[in-house]
């Protein structure tokens, strides 16, 4: 794993030492969109960053945000931060972050701005697909994985965006009350642990205030808890115009300014800064530190002096990177209901196929925001189904709705400071048009025996930076076509390709549901393996579904969207806590996730095992076929005498057991970790005393139950 050492630091210091001040200048704010200055003289180079999560961005003129090369920038489209989470391995994550990391320096990139690890706090968040669970444990263990990843090629993981960026609407204005407790159980652990346990070289400071400061100028987010109780020595970035005021972000932990328009020189960290020293308002050493930090970082990636013959010199867009993304995409889809069998479709005994739903049509990679990729390929679900089924089965495909293939403008950045607003106008007779031939299609098939699909969803018209969704509706009037293709086809299976949780008021009348993510270069190939069987499902939801947006907590009990002001009031009852706690049914749990086989659980044990609990298990393959079980541990603190969530999640594993197999899994709690809380009335941590434990396939669905006593401790 990369990290900054000794050596690292001297070096930093010695280089240091020899610089003149607009030198040191130059090296911490823009000098490029996506670069900053350079040190010829000494051998040190510019830092040269780039999106993002999902792939490494397009190649951009240094001063305008047009895309500057035809073909020599393509890279391999990776599955979302939501699509990873959904499936619930750690190797996974790795795996991604090894590509990311390989395509990056492969592209001459030192920093690539991911993994997104905000906590999804409303299904409404326009960048939820970016993001990766509502739960700290999940996103922290998906979130090193993928870090060490990353830094495996001498390219830094930026974890963003530092901290509770969970809105779009006036993202750079809106100002979070979030209590304490909520802000170190919730919103901090991922960013501790990406610090901590993934040794992240670098970190994203946000556009958002937490308690009336901006994080990028926040002495208590970048000084007193990321330097001073964490031990961070990586450098912070802003998130691009994120930097408002000269003196107090340079007076505190934030290292390096980036921002979205050509007047580098103009910048806060550039002139401005420049003349604040001049005339004795900043302290020169101040800018120091910052430098001093990113030449530590600099020196770990091997970017100066001798060491630079030695770096990694990466790859991208390889067939191996294609076969990589697909394994991920495999894992991820969901399996939400499979109540008449319907799933796998039987391939040899198909003649014929309708596929109705416009994102059956599509793809996604080209749109977003900052996550938009200029993918190598992307295979839509229609053609994973056309190339899985050959010449055997013949498809029919009805769009059933309105909706336009998503191509993002060259000028989307220059226009992200604002809200973004959807200035689409739905043709009404055109709607009603497609949705008559869909449905008369599935009525002519579902009469003739033959299976009838409807692939709909989101894209990024409504999963987007820059705009968070009004509701959770399905747009495009897919509802009505749904509830219309089901009073034809009651045998209708129901596939989506979305970003974020959607309403499903036909629920109950549909026996078969599927959920895909945007899920990377290979998704179209990894949804249509799924439904004919050729991969049996083993993603598991890392969100709730909740049944309507007025049962989500952030807007039953706190506030969300526009107002420059939103309170957290939900504190640490975000997600599951808050439905499993307080007995809110939802559509479908937190953890959720079926297969087309069978797994049971049995023999719990759990003991302390010197400074771990151990918590231990048989789980059972008692299906037909082989499958992939994901035994999930949560625990309820107890003895706190604090109100507490009823379960938290606290460890998970990803077992493939063939037909018939058993299998004794050991999940191995860090007991100081497990147990420890917030505590309210002391105004710091705390162990709680003793925790129910809770073993299952889902936060609802618990299998076996065990308790961690005072014994134990």
């Amino acid at each position: 794993m990369t990290v900054i050492t000794e050596a690292n630091k001297t070096k930093a210091s010695e280089l240091l030492a020899q610089l003149t001040l607009d030198e040191k200048i130059g090296m911490i704010h823009a000098a490029g969109l996506f670069r900053t200055e350079g040190v010829p003289r000494l051998g040190i180079p510019s830092l040269k960053m780039d999106d993002g999560p999902m792939g490494v961005r397009a190649e951009l003129h240094n001063d305008n945000w047009m895309p500057l090369y035809n073909t020599r920038d393509y890279v391999t489209y990776l599955p979302s931060g939501s699509a990873l989470a959904s499936t619930w391995s750690s190797r996974l994550a790795r795996l991604v972050g090894e590509v990311l990391g390989e395509e990056a320096r492969g592209r001459g990139k030192d920093v690539i701005l991911g993994p997104s690890i905000n906590i999804k706090r409303s299904p409404l968040c326009g960048r939820n697909f970016e993001y990766m669970s509502e739960d700290p444990q999940l996103t922290a263990d998906m979130g090193v994985a993928y870090i060490q990843g990353v830094q495996e090629s001498d390219v830094a993981a930026c974890a963003k965006h530092y901290a509770a960026n969970s809105q779009e609407t006036d993202r750079l204005d809106v100002d979070e009350t979030i209590g304490e407790r909520a802000l170190r159980e919730i919103y901090l652990p991922a960013f501790e642990a990406a610090v901590n346990d993934g040794g992240a070289l670098s970190l994203m400071g946000a556009y958002n205030l937490v308690n009336g400061t901006q994080c990028c100028e926040s002495k208590e987010l970048l000084d007193d808890i990321l330097r001073g109780e964490w031990g961070f020595d990586g450098f912070v970035v802003s998130d691009w115009s994120a930097v408002k005021r000269t003196k107090a972000s340079a007076e505190v932990g934030l290292d390096v300014e980036m921002s979205v328009t050509a007047d580098f020189d103009e910048y806060f960290f550039a002139n401005p800064l420049k003349a604040a020293i001049e005339s004795g308002e900043v302290s020169e050493a101040d800018v120091d530190r910052k430098v001093w930090r990113v030449l530590c970082v600099m020196d770990a990636l091997h970017m100066l002096g001798d060491a630079r013959a030695d770096r990694a010199a990466g790859s991208y867009a390889t067939v191996e990177h294609t076969r990589a993304a697909l394994d991920v995409a495999r894992e991820s889809v969901v399996l939400l209901k499979n109540e008449a069998g319907l799933l796998p479709l039987d391939a040899r005994a198909m003649r014929r196929l309708l596929v109705v739903g416009a994102n059956a049509d599509r793809i996604h990679s080209n749109g977003g925001g900052s996550a938009v990729i200029k993918a190598l390929h992307e295979v839509s679900p229609l053609l994973g189904l056309n190339g899985q089924l050959g010449g055997n089965v013949e498809i029919t495909y009805a769009p059933g709705y309105d909706a336009k293939q998503v191509t993002q403008d060259a000028s989307w950045q220059e226009e992200s400071l604002e809200n973004s607003v959807d200035e689409r106008v739905d043709d009404a007779e055109r709607a009603r048009e497609l949705r008559d031939e869909a449905v008369a299609l599935a009525r002519e098939f579902a009469a003739a025996g033959d299976p009838v699909l409807f692939v709909g969803g989101l894209d990024h018209e409504h999963d987007l930076e820059g705009r968070d969704r009004e509701d959770l509706r399905l747009p495009y009037g897919q509802d009505a076509l749904i509830e219309a293709l089901l009073d034809a086809a009651p045998n209708t299976i129901l596939a989506f390709v979305a970003g974020s949780p959607v309403a499903m008021p036909w629920a109950e009348r549909a026996t078969t549901i599927v959920w895909s993510w945007y899920n990377g270069c290979e998704g179209g190939t990894a949804l249509a393996e799924t439904l004919l069987g050729r991969v049996n499902p083993s993603g598991h939801l890392p969100e709730t579904f909740p049944l309507a947006l007025e049962d989500c907590p952030a807007h039953a009990i706190g506030t969300f969207g526009p107002g420059l002001h939103v309170d957290y009031a939900e504190d640490v009852y975000v997600g599951y806590r808050h439905y499993e706690t307080r007995g809110v049914p939802v559509l479908f749990p937190f953890g959720h996730g079926l297969s087309y086989t069978d797994f049971e659980y049995r023999d719990l044990d759990v003991r302390r095992v010197r400074d771990d609990i151990r918590v231990s298990f048989t789980v059972a393959n008692v299906g037909a076929r082989e499958g992939k079980a994901v035994p999930q541990v949560y625990l309820g603190l107890e003895g706190t005498g604090e109100d507490r969530p009823v379960k938290e999640l606290r460890g998970f594993a990803k077992v493939a057991l063939a037909a018939g197999e058993s299998r004794q899994i050991s999940i191995m709690l860090d007991a100081d970790r497990a147990l420890r809380y917030w505590s309210n009335v002391s105004g710091g941590y705390a162990t709680a005393p003793e925790a129910a434990v809770h073993v299952g396939e889902s936060a609802h669905d618990i299998r076996l139950f065990g308790r961690v006593a005072q014994a134990y401790l």
